[in-house]
């Protein structure tokens, strides 16, 4: 798969570039496009990696596409519009676009190949629907450690048979589950999936799960009227099945999360725009997936649901609350 081959060629991705911006840099303008709104913790994640790096080498202002809370296909191409009106009057020198919608309705239509360099992160799984690489563009794909956590899991359930996904009906949602239900029929294991708009919808999804094995708690990003108090209470008193996810913030609601690191993406995708500002091509950056995780445990539900989880594990995973 091209996309795969891509990523397998970023395994030096960064090993000989210089991350230290020339004294002009101060001078330059850096666009910051999230696929998504201030206040969603992902999306905080990349942008703290991200100022951590950028402070002081560009004049940055950002711009929130807030897909996620308006999944409507034309929210986006008219924030997509609005955003290329701010690129039309900042001028940046580079555009860092962070998650799918913003490849998808900026990038993808408004400067593929164009003159303006891109710096993409965020993307799930594949650059392919997107067509990248550009010679303008590079970033990093979006990988989840699905098969770290399905390891744990058999570590924990060496009988796992049946695992519900359990995420909000949106776009990236169905997109993991995609990918992840592949996953887990080469193993043998069936996964099937709920997707839901509402806090009621989840909580009886939730009940009908207990009937699996084992509950993929993916996302709740995009379910409507989402109470974490009522929601980590309620797994509590509702649950007993084993619970896990790929994002640290779902740790109040799974006993064990194996989470990407938001950080991370948005740190390599500051360091390539510096390198960009000092005279770096993008074409010269190959496009590479994430390669950090953090394991969590929450203690409450573990001890609650009378879970046994390996020492090993307990032993290196980062404890909730």
């Amino acid at each position: 798969m091209r996309a795969w081959h891509l990523i397998r060629q970023g395994a030096l991705a960064l090993a000989g570039l210089c991350l230290m911006a020339s004294p002009q840099a101060a001078e330059k303008r850096c666009l910051y496009v999230s696929s998504y709104h201030a206040g969603y913790e992902w999306n905080d994640g990349i942008e703290r990696g991200m100022d951590r790096v950028l402070q002081g080498h560009c004049e940055l202002r950002r711009f929130y596409m807030d897909t996620k809370r308006h999944p409507e296909p034309a929210w986006a191409e008219a924030r997509a519009v609005e955003a290329l009106a701010l690129i039309d009057d900042f001028r940046p020198d580079v555009l860092l676009a962070a998650d799918d919608n913003a490849s998808r309705y900026l990038v993808m239509p408004y400067f593929r190949d164009a003159t303006l360099p891109v710096v993409f992160s965020g993307l799930n799984w594949t650059v392919s629907e997107y067509a990248y690489p550009y010679r303008n563009a590079t970033g990093m794909v979006e990988v989840a450690p699905i098969q770290p956590l399905i390891r744990q899991v058999r570590r924990i359930l060496p009988s796992t048979r049946r695992v519900l996904f359990l995420a909000a009906d949106v776009s990236t949602e169905r997109k993991d589950y995609g990918y992840y239900r592949k996953i887990f029929s080469r193993l043998g294991v069936q996964l099937d999936a709920r997707l839901v708009k509402s806090f009621a919808e989840w909580q009886q999804a939730y009940r009908d799960g207990q009937a699996y094995d084992v509950i993929l708690f993916n996302n709740n990003a995009g379910i409507a009227g989402w109470d974490p108090a009522a929601a980590s209470q309620f797994v509590l008193d509702e649950g007993g099945v084993l619970s896990v996810s790929v994002y640290a913030w779902m740790t109040p609601y799974v006993a064990l999360a194996i989470a990407k690191v938001p950080e991370e993406q948005g740190d390599w995708m500051a360091r390539v725009a510096l390198g960009i500002l000092d005279g770096l091509s993008p074409a010269d950056v190959p496009i590479i997936p994430n390669r950090r995780w953090d394991v969590w445990v929450n203690r409450d539900i573990v001890q609650r649901h009378g879970l046994e989880l390996p020492h090993s594990l307990a032993l290196k995973a980062k404890a909730y609350p």
